[in-house]
């Protein structure tokens, strides 16, 4: 009987939904309302010290959802190879995780950089102002991109958990199993002829014997 992975499927997930609230929220609550402060020189230190006090725990989020990911990943090794679709799924939400990692990181770099500027004049958290410094001006140009980037990137993540969930179905694996290897369904279906034909022959023989001993 296959072991359950329940707290392997919880820390996958809430580390998942975690990474892509925060950030989504990050985007639409935190950086929208630097914007709404008065002073120009306050406004990324405002959205700075947000971003700073969410980072840790984004960090622990995200190690939940490797860790979790990594031990399902295992625990699932001989389905990805034998079921049809999963190790194509299993790439492709790999390639996403790897560049919404990147993202983060990035983000992260950036974020210190308009940080290290001090309070330099700007229109919002990524918006500059003309007396905004160029090199800042050019980070928040970046991270109004990766803003929108880190949840669409973990947001495809979580479709691509959702079809790995779909395709543990009873009858998702027997389909997929069957289809992984051509021939396999018409080599069941050969055996299973073989077997029927080989027993009606038999009984067959055995009828005809009988009458020739009756005879």
């Amino acid at each position: 009987m296959q072991n359950r992975n329940t707290f392997a499927h919880f820390l996958h997930d809430a580390g998942l939904a975690a990474w892509f609230g925060g950030s989504l929220m990050g985007a639409i609550g935190l950086n929208g309302a630097a914007a709404d402060v008065d002073d120009p020189r306050q406004r990324a230190r405002v959205a700075n010290a947000g971003w700073g006090r969410w980072t840790p725990f984004n960090l622990a989020a995200i190690g939940a959802h490797l860790v979790g990911g990594a031990i399902l990943l295992k625990e699932n090794k001989g389905r990805v190879v034998a079921q049809k679709g999963v190790l194509a799924n299993t790439n492709v939400k790999l390639a996403l995780t790897a560049g919404a990692l990147g993202a983060t990181a990035y983000s992260r770099l950036l974020g210190q950089k308009v940080m290290d500027a001090g309070d330099v004049p700007v229109a919002g958290a990524t918006a500059s102002l003309p007396s905004t410094p160029p090199e800042v001006a050019k980070a928040q140009k970046q991270l109004k991109a990766l803003q929108w980037a880190i949840p669409g990137l973990t947001g495809a993540v979580l479709a691509s958990s959702s079809l790995h969930e779909e395709q543990q179905r009873p009858s998702e694996v027997l389909k997929g199993t069957l289809k992984a290897v051509p021939g396999r369904a018409a080599a069941l279906g050969a055996t299973a002829a073989t077997v029927v034909g080989g027993a009606a022959t038999g009984a067959f023989d055995k009828v005809s014997d009988k009458v020739k001993d009756a005879v």
